[in-house]
């Protein structure tokens, strides 16, 4: 047992034992979701689906966890995180088990977005740390996990894209199930219940309000590339959307036991925490699409990778972050939070104005350079903006929080795709592939469309470096605080 800096006692072996289950379990996420990309098309073919369709892999996935980790989350304050995140766990490992078993394309997608609603193991992951855990001790767990976003991506890339190759995308699924029960075990015998628990009744007018919101705005933003922003469809789904948040917000600041206090979100580093989240999401995903297109598309336009090269040459993303979140977390307490939000969007813009110079000619040992930059500037961006919430929030509210800090960024993650595919569709050039059947005409992005998402992306991040200056500071811990 030690005493934290807050005065709080904590127990330093359980929270030893607690962190090396909590870090694991991004590695086993990332390991099944990076594979799952690249084998889209073979989706698409197995079940004789179009691509609209097979698109809703990805979607329903994202609309599920975006919606379970506000409801989790506020669940989690009411009845305990520990009690909310075996139950979120335990609907991801059947989520998990049944994907690469569905006989058919519904109950695919059945499964994945069951595989969406345990993703609120990570906002209940993110409190367990911040309540359980000594204070100097959080940030380091919190960057580990962050790492091990980046470890997975690694594994994932050569490993899965191996056995996807040569056994079947299913066998990514089926290899992981062992190690989703034996984490599902590990997490029953190990973790414990919250000291923090605020009963109340569920507002489930709020929820509803919620879910109509964020259901609306992603299947709208998903959907626009496809259809159109000016498609009726689009109008009316974004317009639902902003409705429904407007009447959420008014009726929440009237509400006895609101699903979210609107009062968290009207504190500062709350709010730019989550706006800060929403931002690095939307550029990080704009990046990362223009980054394959540049390296798949045919020269001149690009480098003629195919995927699984691409998949390889990106990996050293990974490796970055895998390094840059660590190390930000280690040293956050000394240094704070509001410097490394501010380093981290520096060194992001300054890489995406860079690759926006010349992405297709600048070749791939300085493409993949900048890259490798602009992913390690925003793995220590998450890891900042996720300590600056943690560390500002009561303890009794934390569930929420966290969730909502996961919607925003699922929402920004949303963003980026749609944002990113209008623009490769505004700026193309068509070029003519012979094949059997004859000389096909095919669209593809040119570099004005790759140079206008990086400045993007970079003008965001400028955006966010503004944000940053107004954080207050929580999370650096006077020197003489440091246990012997």
């Amino acid at each position: 047992m030690i005493h934290g800096d807050d005065g709080e006692v904590y127990d330093l072996s359980y929270a030893r034992k607690a962190a090396a289950i909590l870090i694991t379990l991004p590695l086993l996420v990332m390991y099944t979701e990076a594979v799952l990309i690249p084998s889209l098309p073979t989706i698409q073919k197995q079940f004789h689906v179009t691509p609209s369709d097979v698109s809703w892999v990805l979607s329903i996935y994202l609309l599920t966890g975006s919606i379970s980790v506000a409801v989790l989350g506020k669940l989690g304050d009411m009845y305990g995180k520990r009690r909310l995140f075996l139950i979120a766990l335990t609907v991801y490992a059947v989520g998990v088990t049944f994907t690469g078993f569905a006989p058919s394309f519904p109950l695919l997608l059945l499964a994945r977005g069951l595989q969406g609603i345990g993703m609120a193991i990570f906002p209940l992951g993110f409190t367990i740390v911040r309540e359980e855990f000594p204070p100097r001790m959080v940030p380091q767990v919190q960057g580990m996990i962050s790492a091990m976003f980046g470890i997975g991506m690694a594994v994932a890339l050569p490993v899965g894209s191996y056995i996807a190759e040569n056994y079947g995308w299913e066998w990514t699924y089926h290899t992981v199930i062992p190690f989703v029960l034996l984490i599902l075990f590990l997490t029953w015998r190990v973790i414990r219940e919250s000291r923090y628990i605020t009963p109340g009744k569920m507002d489930w007018v709020g929820i509803l309000l919620l879910v109509v919101f964020a259901s609306t705005a992603l299947v709208g933003v998903t959907r626009a590339p496809h259809i159109g922003w000016s498609n009726p469809q689009t109008l009316v789904l974004l317009a639902t959307s902003l409705a429904s948040l407007a009447v959420f917000i008014v009726y929440e600041r009237r509400a006895a036991n609101p699903v979210v206090p609107i009062h968290l979100l009207a504190e500062g580093n709350v709010l730019i925490a989550n706006i800060g989240i929403f931002l690095a999401g939307f550029a990080i995903q704009m990046m990362n699409q223009a980054i394959i297109y540049v390296l798949q598309m045919p020269p001149p336009y690009g480098y003629g990778k195919n995927i699984l090269d691409s998949g390889l040459l990106v990996t050293p993303n990974a490796i970055g972050a895998l390094i840059a979140a660590p190390l930000a977390g280690r040293y956050m307490t000394r240094i704070g939070a509001k410097p490394l939000v501010a380093l981290g969007a520096v060194l992001a813009t300054a890489g995406l104005l860079l690759l926006s110079t010349d992405p297709v000619g600048m070749g791939i040992p300085r493409l993949i350079s900048l890259v490798v930059l602009v992913s390690s500037s925003i793995a220590v961006l998450n890891v900042s903006l996720i300590n600056v919430l943690i560390f500002s929030v009561g303890k009794r509210h934390m569930g929420i929080a966290t969730g909502l800090n996961s919607l925003f960024r699922n929402l920004g993650a949303s963003w980026g795709p749609a944002v990113a595919g209008t623009l490769m569709t505004m700026y193309y050039t068509l070029i003519h592939i012979p094949t059997p059947r004859g000389m096909i005409s095919l669209k593809i992005p040119t570099e004005t469309a790759f140079r206008y998402l990086f400045m993007l992306s970079a003008a965001l991040y400028v955006l966010l470096f503004a944000l940053s200056t107004m954080i207050r500071e929580v999370v650096k811990m006077p020197p003489e605080a440091e246990p012997r």
